[in-house]
């Protein structure tokens, strides 16, 4: 696991939508967390939102970013607990086409280091629909910080080694492309 000096990092476009019923722009803190680790990373906000803990309205949000050209990856922050109102994983799960189970256990390791065995309270996922990955965390800063530093700041760098997101980016729709 290392940076490979000799390759050209490649910026990502990234939407980031905070799920809340509370939240606005001026107090979203998980949304400005990963807005500044983004953009302090290299890469640009291709988009932002914030919408209310309603499963149809958060699909039907990702459907819309999935079918944007100009929008590559989109994480979402918040929803993904075990409350009722908690509708983010399912409306990701809704939208994927390829779940990326591997992340879920690699979140769910990283925060056991943090918050011991709290890490079980998270339902966070990621996946692929339409050539855009898509990936959902828990609404926390904290939340936030571990899951771009720790897992996603390295696998949307494309110096990345041995491998990355960034360079299969060309082949997750190829099977569209076949017909």
């Amino acid at each position: 696991m290392k940076i490979d000096e000799s390759r050209e990092f490649i910026p990502v476009r990234i939407a980031v939508l905070t799920v809340s019923d509370t939240r606005t722009p001026e107090d979203d803190r998980s949304g400005d967390t990963l807005v500044e680790r983004l953009e302090g990373a290299g890469h640009s906000l291709a988009a932002r939102a914030i919408l209310p803990d309603d499963r149809d309205m958060i699909a039907a949000k990702l459907r819309e970013w999935v079918a944007e050209p100009g929008i590559d990856v989109v994480i979402s922050t918040g929803g993904t607990g075990l409350t009722g109102r908690d509708v983010t994983v399912e409306a990701h799960r809704d939208v994927y086409e390829k779940e990326i189970d591997a992340f879920a256990t690699v979140f769910t390791m990283v925060s056991f280091q943090k918050i011991g065995t709290s890490a079980v309270q998270s339902r966070a996922t990621g996946g692929v629909a339409g050539g855009t990955y898509l990936f959902a965390l828990p609404g926390s800063p904290g939340a936030c910080r571990d899951a771009w530093d720790d897992i996603l700041a390295r696998q949307f760098d494309y110096r990345h080694r041995p491998c990355n997101f960034v360079e299969i980016f060309p082949r997750l729709d190829e099977n569209r492309r076949r017909k």
